[in-house]
Order: structure tokens, then C-alpha cells, then sequence
């Protein structure tokens, strides 16, 4: 899938200014993430990113359930030319996971999906850790203020540590490592994003 495809599903389901922001932070993230780990395909880590909230606009109580039904009803309108569909198994597989423990029991086996789990959350955090600072930019944004962040529960609340946490471990990562890359990543595109 060519990520002008995942724009237009997307805009089909997700109108709403924040949440098509984070679609593309973590989509940014994803892409960054694919090209650091030496991957052929990052567009499809990319894309991925893009799509991981196709259904928490119109079904927040059904969010990484309802998306499965979704992406399937639409893969006919997506062919890959040789009688399949651009939209694979292992992208909805991919989108649910990152619900695992919270919405859905479909669990992070490979590491495009570990990555998701752990920077869905992440990169909402370093957004609000943006959002607070006086420039409200992530380009002079430096790790150790988001870590400070990150132990204060009462800041950003909604962004669920413990999910952050679980994902750089299964990620055999750390904090600062996985943070500084979000970082890196968002100031490609900070224009953008809006941050």
C-alpha cells in the first residue's frame, strides 16, 4: 500500500483535527522506526502508522475490534493487481495489536508491531511535553524533559506509562533510546505535525 492510498482510507474514516494529527506523528515515527531497523519496506511501517486508529473516531468502545470488520470490508476497493488486496492480514493484525491488554487480546509478536504498542503512547506524551514548553516545539525538545515527564503520572495522564513501559522492554530497548528516536523522527515533519 502507497501511503497516498492509507491518506485516502483514512480520510474516509477520521476527520477529527487531533486525531488525524497523531495518525500521522505515529506514522512518522513508524516510517523512522522501519528505516532504523533496516527494513525494505518503511512506507508499509508508514502506512501502518497512518491506520492504527481507523476506527476510534466512529467506534471508541469497539477500538482495535471494529477494525478488523473495517479493513476488511474494504480491501476489495484496494487490489494489489495480482487478485489480492494492498490490504494484508499482517496490517490488520499489526493495527490490532497495538490494543493489547487495553481494548483487544491480539498481542505485538513482531517488531513493527512492538514499536507501535510502545509509540501510540509515547508519542502523545512527548506531543503534551511539546505542547508545555514555551517554543511548543519538539526542535529543542531534549530526552531527559520528557523522562522527567514520564515519572510525573499526574502530567498527560491519559498516556498509559505502564503500556510505554511493556513496549521498550519487548522492543529490548530502553526509554531514552526509543524517546530520542520519536523525538528525531517528529522534528522531520514538526511543521506538520504541528509541534
Amino acid at each position: 500500500m502507497k501511503i497516498e492510498q492509507a491518506e485516502k482510507l483514512l480520510a474516509e474514516y477520521v476527520s477529527g483535527e487531533t486525531l488525524v494529527r497523531h495518525c500521522h506523528t505515529v506514522a512518522t515515527v513508524m516510517r523512522r522506526y522501519a528505516e532504523i531497523l533496516g527494513e525494505t519496506d518503511p512506507e508499509f511501517w508508514e502506512c501502518v502508522g497512518l491506520l492504527h486508529d481507523l476506527d476510534f473516531e466512529n467506534y471508541p468502545a469497539e477500538h482495535c475490534v471494529k477494525v478488523k470488520e473495517i479493513l476488511e470490508s474494504e480491501k476489495p476497493n484496494y487490489p494489489d493487481g495480482n487478485g489480492g488486496s494492498l490490504i494484508t492480514d499482517r496490517m490488520i493484525h499489526a493495527i490490532q495489536s497495538h490494543g493489547w491488554k487495553i481494548c483487544c487480546d491480539v498481542k505485538p509478536e513482531l517488531m513493527m508491531e512492538k514499536v507501535l504498542y510502545t509509540i501510540d503512547e509515547l508519542t502523545g506524551l512527548i506531543y503534551a511535553c511539546a505542547m508545555a514548553r514555551p517554543s511548543k516545539s519538539v526542535m529543542d525538545m531534549e530526552v531527559k524533559s520528557v523522562v522527567k515527564k514520564f515519572k510525573s503520572k499526574s502530567f498527560a495522564a491519559g498516556c498509559n506509562r505502564d503500556v510505554i513501559a511493556e513496549g521498550v522492554q519487548m522492543m529490548e530497548s530502553n526509554l531514552q533510546e526509543v524517546i530520542q528516536n520519536c523525538i528525531t523522527a517528529m522534528r522531520t515533519r514538526h511543521e506538520e505535525l504541528g509541534v
